[in-house]
């Protein structure tokens, strides 16, 4: 059974920095599309960001662009996300999912259907 485990999160203040971890187990990393969603109370999930297998194409929401950055690990089964200058607009719980991915395909990682999750992460921003 695929397993997702997220951690990182904690309570900071606007401007710092963070960086989120996504340990993956029971399957192989390198197969597979990686996405962080995040869900703050009251508001709808929102996809904050995406790296295609092997790590090909990313994807940033508009509102973290140029704050975050994804990047992988394979040999360490691990997805991070660094996120800068965090805003009390970031506050949220933050999950990653998986999507295995055929090496034929074409669509950006933002359009898949993630359908393994792990557990979250809390991330709080305030002064």
């Amino acid at each position: 059974q695929v397993q997702l485990e997220e951690s990182g999160g904690g309570l900071v203040q606007p401007g710092d920095s963070l960086r989120l971890s996504c340990k993956v187990s029971r399957f192989t990393l390198n197969y597979y599309a990686i996405t962080w969603f995040r869900q703050a109370p009251g508001k709808e999930r929102e996809g904050v960001s995406c790296i295609m297998r092997g790590g090909g194409p990313t994807y940033y929401a508009d509102s973290v662009k140029d704050r975050f950055t994804i990047s992988r690990d394979d040999a360490k089964n691990t997805i991070y996300l660094q996120m800068n200058s965090l805003k009390p607009e970031d506050t949220a719980v933050y999950y990653c999912g998986a999507k295995r991915v055929i090496l034929s395909n074409t669509k950006p990682c933002a359009s898949f259907e993630y359908d393994t999750w792990g557990q979250g992460t809390q991330v709080t921003v305030s002064s």
